[in-house]
């Protein structure tokens, strides 16, 4: 509202203020409030993801002899609201979503059944997860509006890097091994790897040998019986 009209708008901050990132200090007084389980908004979510969640399969059920073109829709929209039972499930994991635990673990039991993931296990292993995890490249929401399209890249492939372990395992993707992907087509069971025509051949090669060696050895060994000589 303009000056004019009596109000008075408020004082802007010097620009070193404006654009200081909060300290560890001020970020977590800022996340405080958000650190404790509410229980009400725990059972809201609940309710407005798990009925129309319901709603939508009996509703695909129903509409399933009428026409695919209006099951499709529901289904989407239900494949959103699983990703929303999935939030759920992870945070009563973490025990995180309801303030009581066995509320948090038949929640997430329950959830986990409608996202086909055991609770238990689950949450025994994305625990290693956070414990094996650390020192990962985290950038503030404004350092990523302000970055290039190349460094967003680079910053969201570093993240799913460092996801699970078995990433980190995954040897860099060069052009080279790219195009050198293109020849494998086999699996070699004693390798353990793929492999490509070539090596195929190779095989196909020692095996014969090893076929022919034995006739080989028996020719040797009878001409050496009728008193031949066989010399190197």
């Amino acid at each position: 509202m303009p000056a004019h009209l009596g109000f008075s708008p408020p004082p802007s901050l010097p620009p070193t203020q404006a654009a200081r990132f909060p300290s560890v200090k001020e970020w977590k007084a800022i996340v405080a409030e958000y650190q404790h389980p509410s229980t009400w908004r725990a059972t809201w979510q609940l309710v407005n993801t798990l009925v129309p969640y319901v709603a939508l399969w009996f509703l695909m059920h129903h509409f399933l002899s009428v026409s695919w073109w209006l099951v499709v829709p529901m289904a989407m929209l239900a494949g959103a609201l699983l990703a929303r039972v999935f939030i759920i499930f992870h945070d009563c994991g973490h025990g995180s979503f309801f303030p009581s635990r066995l509320a948090n673990d038949i929640t997430g039991f329950i959830t986990g059944l409608l996202t086909f993931t055991p609770y238990h296990h689950w949450r025994w292993e994305h625990s290693i997860h956070h414990a094996s995890t650390g020192d990962l490249w985290t950038m503030t929401v404004q350092e990523y509006l302000e970055s290039s399209r190349w460094q967003r890249f680079a910053y969201n492939l570093e993240r799913c890097h460092h996801s699970r372990p078995v990433f980190q395992q995954v040897k860099p993707l060069t052009i080279r091994t790219s195009l050198k992907s293109l020849a494998y087509r086999l699996w070699d069971e004693n390798l353990r790897k793929l492999v490509g025509y070539r090596h195929m051949r190779e095989v196909r090669r020692e095996q014969a040998a090893a076929k022919a060696a034995p006739a080989k050895d028996l020719a040797v060994q009878t001409f050496e019986n009728e008193g031949g000589h066989v010399t190197a």
